[in-house]
């Protein structure tokens, strides 16, 4: 396994807005790209996605792991699988976490895959 090129954190509508203006603003990270309910900054060669949850009551980060096996990862790490988390649509991976919560997407690398979140 090895990091991926994405960070999340999951902000509650409530907090949204303020979030990105911190990091663009505050900070001073560039903005990498714009969707309807995230936007992405350049962190030192990662994505930070500051994504908008509506129905959340708290911030959580979620990080990316790759790996050629996910599945083996998965049963490697003895992590509990999370996958019904967010869709997976174009992505062969697994959502889990680790011991403190944190959110970990365990998927395949490759040009045949998206790597943004």
């Amino acid at each position: 396994m090895r990091p991926g090129q994405n960070i999340a954190i999951k902000v509650p509508l409530h907090k949204w807005a303020d979030t990105v203006a911190f990091y663009r603003d505050k900070i001073g990270l560039s903005v990498t790209r714009e969707l309807e309910s995230s936007t992405g900054f350049d962190f030192n060669g990662f994505t930070l996605w500051i994504d908008r949850v509506p129905h959340q009551s708290q911030v959580d980060v979620w990080l990316e792991l790759f790996s050629d096996d996910p599945s083996s990862a998965l049963a490697a790490l003895g992590s509990p699988p999370r996958d019904e988390l967010e869709p997976l649509d174009s992505v062969t991976g697994h959502w889990t976490s680790d011991p403190a919560g944190v959110v970990l997407l365990v998927r395949k690398s490759g040009k045949d895959q998206s790597e943004n979140s």
